[in-house]
């Protein structure tokens, strides 16, 4: 049994077709109102902020991958992700189930150095910080446990669907619907992007790979390219000239005192103004045959998809 907590979100919904079709059609999805995804799924409703909810929806794995996520909220953040982290944790120890965390880079640096598995955690904000912890969690407990675990870290996304980025929302999604286009802060630094179906699929495969355990994985990316350049190749795929604009971070800061989303934006979008190279090296070295997709291939299936 391979178990998916948070089943119900992009990367979740993605990574239940990739197990189901690579790895397993014994799939358990769990989620406050879990959503089946394929016809042999089971469906466990669970709330991880309940130690006993979090061990029934994990009893009986061999495998446990955590891609839960909560609304863009600091103090739901503080208050409930690490509460999470240690009912999950606790679970698989008592359950002996393995686990597979899908984390973010919020913890690393703002910096244009190269980010890879060894990068230090350097967390500004206070999501960053939650995060580091998250992670710093995971780290403790396979030092000092019995628990077997990896970490898998993704960039920012893009992706298809109900893909949930800065990305997707202020350019994929408006060029999509002819939109007016907003671009983050800079145009032209580079931006290192993970595709959701990709991001899913390599998830799949370390945790279906014993060696993989015991370490932290950047999983599998492009090249960096800036927001010019993937508008240049929208252009290209449209046909259409893509005019936008740049949204800087002094309009970001004012629109902030009256939209909470905004407010909670700010400790991300020092990142946009530097590079962003997010390595993946290590995982290329180590599956070379996994096929990473395309960005003009990703942009075409975004602007095809109907609403």
């Amino acid at each position: 049994m391979q178990t998916i907590l948070g089943s119900n979100g992009q990367i979740g919904q993605e990574l239940a077709k990739a197990l189901h079709q690579t790895h397993t059609k014994d799939i358990r999805l769990v989620s406050r109102k879990p959503i089946r995804v394929n016809v042999t799924d089971e469906l466990v409703s669970a709330d991880l902020l309940k130690y006993e909810e979090a061990n029934k929806a994990i009893a009986g794995s061999d495998i446990v991958y955590l891609t839960a996520g909560l609304p863009m909220d600091s103090e739901l953040w503080e208050a409930q992700f690490p509460l999470m982290m240690a009912n999950v944790i606790k679970a698989c120890q008592v359950n002996q189930s393995k686990l597979v965390f899908f984390d973010n880079t919020y913890m690393y640096a703002k910096t244009a150095a190269i980010q890879d598995e060894n990068s230090p955690f350097e967390p500004v904000g206070r999501k960053s910080a939650v995060r580091a912890q998250l992670a710093e969690m995971v780290l403790q407990a396979m030092a000092t446990s019995d628990l077997q675990a990896l970490i898998c870290r993704a960039p920012e996304f893009y992706g298809p669907g109900k893909t949930q980025s800065i990305t997707n929302t202020m350019i994929f999604n408006p060029i999509k619907n002819k939109k007016s286009i907003k671009v983050p802060v800079s145009a032209s630094t580079l931006r290192t992007l993970i595709w959701t179906p990709d991001a899913s699929r390599a998830m799949a495969l370390l945790g279906n790979t014993e060696s993989a355990y015991g370490q932290t994985w950047h999983l599998p990316c492009e090249d960096s390219l800036t927001y010019q350049e993937m508008i240049a190749l929208a252009q290209s795929i449209t046909g259409e000239k893509l005019e936008y604009s740049v949204v800087k971070l002094w309009q970001f800061k004012l629109g902030s005192y009256v939209n909470h989303n905004l407010k909670e934006l700010q400790e991300l979008l020092p990142r946009y103004q530097v590079d962003n190279h997010f390595g993946s090296d290590k995982f290329k070295a180590a599956f070379p045959e996994f096929t990473i997709t395309p960005i003009d291939s990703g942009i075409r299936q975004i602007l095809g998809e109907a609403d």
